[in-house]
């Protein structure tokens, strides 16, 4: 069944877990998402992130991700993850996607706070919730122990409490993504993640939090999030590196063989994370 992510985020913010959202790129991948969280009985956020268009069309991602969450026996959100621009989520929103975020978080605060509050102004009319964020988890800005001093000093990384609640306010949005030590794509260290931060964020804000760059940010540092405050985790990398593990080495002759190695493997790396994330208290 297709839902809004408000549906969602009530029932986990009450329970203390977070919801997978993976984001897919083909059918095989949005239709291994709906039957894994069917599998375990969980609900998941189907994302398809608008720089993945070189991979589907946003009518084809639509059209895949209503179908198989409209047959779903378990809650799916059809979110539009990072949009990159108003008319992008305007469209998305027009479609049927019942979540959708706009990323002005590299551009300044002022002009954030501008786009935000007309995708909220116009997604909010129409019965969608809107996802934005402040404090940019950027690709290869990845927060190290070894940097984690430095970093600390740039406004542009972690998320400012009293900036947030301010956020939230002149923008009126649904859930907020917060930069907390994270980092899109393949790490190059560990990332230590500001846990005191996040407690800050989630005490100070009424709305669910949001962590981008799930992949490989540490089993620990995750679990921790999923139970401390963050409601919705991104995840993407590491089901392609699953997939890609699966099959390394293997002689195929039958790309559907091959095909169906991968989608178990990255079913598997899915099981995984509802499980580690408690979502729906997956067992």
């Amino acid at each position: 069944m297709l839902v809004t992510t408000k549906e969602m985020f009530e029932k986990s913010r009450k329970e203390g877990y977070a919801i997978v959202a993976p984001d897919y790129w083909d059918s095989n991948s949005c239709r291994t998402y709906v039957e894994t969280a069917e599998e375990l009985g969980v609900p998941v956020i189907l994302s398809f992130a608008q720089a993945h268009q070189d991979m589907l069309s946003l009518e084809e991602a639509f059209t895949l991700g209503k179908f198989y969450g409209e047959k779903a026996s378990v809650p799916v959100a059809l979110h539009l993850d990072h949009g990159q621009d108003l008319e992008t989520v305007k469209k998305a929103v027009d479609m049927g996607f019942t979540s959708v975020m706009i990323d002005a978080s590299a551009k300044p605060y002022e002009e954030n706070v501008t786009l935000t509050r007309e995708a909220c102004e116009y997604a909010h009319a129409r019965g969608v919730v809107v996802e934005a964020e402040l404090g940019h988890v950027g690709s290869g800005d990845v927060i190290t122990s070894e940097n984690m001093e430095a970093l600390r000093e740039d406004k542009n990384i972690y998320t400012e409490v009293e900036m947030a609640k301010k956020f939230v306010e002149e923008t009126g949005v649904d859930s907020l993504a917060v930069s907390i030590g994270t980092s899109h794509g393949l790490y190059k260290g560990t990332p230590v993640i500001d846990f005191e931060r996040l407690h800050e964020l989630r005490d100070a804000l009424a709305i669910p939090l949001v962590l981008h760059g799930g992949s490989g940010s540490g089993d620990e540092n995750l679990e921790r999030c999923a139970t401390e405050g963050i409601s919705k985790i991104n995840v993407f990398t590491d089901f392609t590196v699953a997939a890609i593990e699966a099959v390394k080495g293997e002689d195929y002759i039958n790309w559907y063989k091959l095909m169906k190695d991968a989608n178990s493997a990255i079913s598997e790396k899915l099981k995984f994370y509802f499980r580690l994330f408690h979502t729906g208290k997956a067992g």
